[in-house]
């Protein structure tokens, strides 16, 4: 027999999914039941998640994953931000994310840039200006 990751013993049925120093090993496909993209509106590095404050229906159905996500969104957290914070690769994050925007849990908080908000008069002044020359 082989010595398994952790010293033990390894055979048949007597794998070990721990490492001594990571902890439990859970595979990303597993986190997300197989998928790689979320099922709605796709979600970059910096879209800013934000809980709604609504208890979930079945609260037993989330994951861990999910109610720690939950738990970091009652403040504004970008998808990059809570990927670091839980050490989570970027695309089981955006899964997990997605599934919590799909059941209403999480919103996407919308920001403007200031460009947005320029006054319309001011570019047209500008726009003159610059033609006069």
């Amino acid at each position: 027999m082989e010595p398994s990751v952790s010293g033990g013993p390894r055979g048949p049925g007597r794998e070990r999914w721990i490492d001594e120093a990571a902890g439990p090993v859970v595979r990303p496909y597993a986190m997300t039941r197989g998928r790689t993209r979320p099922r709605g509106e796709p979600l970059d590095l910096v879209t800013i998640l934000v809980a709604i404050g609504r208890a979930p229906a079945e609260p037993g159905r989330l994951t861990r994953e999910q109610r720690r996500i939950l738990w970091l969104c009652r403040r504004p957290h970008t998808i990059a931000d809570l990927a670091s914070d839980l050490d989570l690769p970027f695309g089981v994050l955006r899964v997990l994310a997605g599934d919590l925007l799909d059941s209403g849990l999480v919103g996407i908080q919308r920001w403007t840039s200031p460009a947005a908000q320029t006054d319309q008069n001011l570019l047209r002044r500008v726009l003159d200006e610059l033609r006069a020359l």
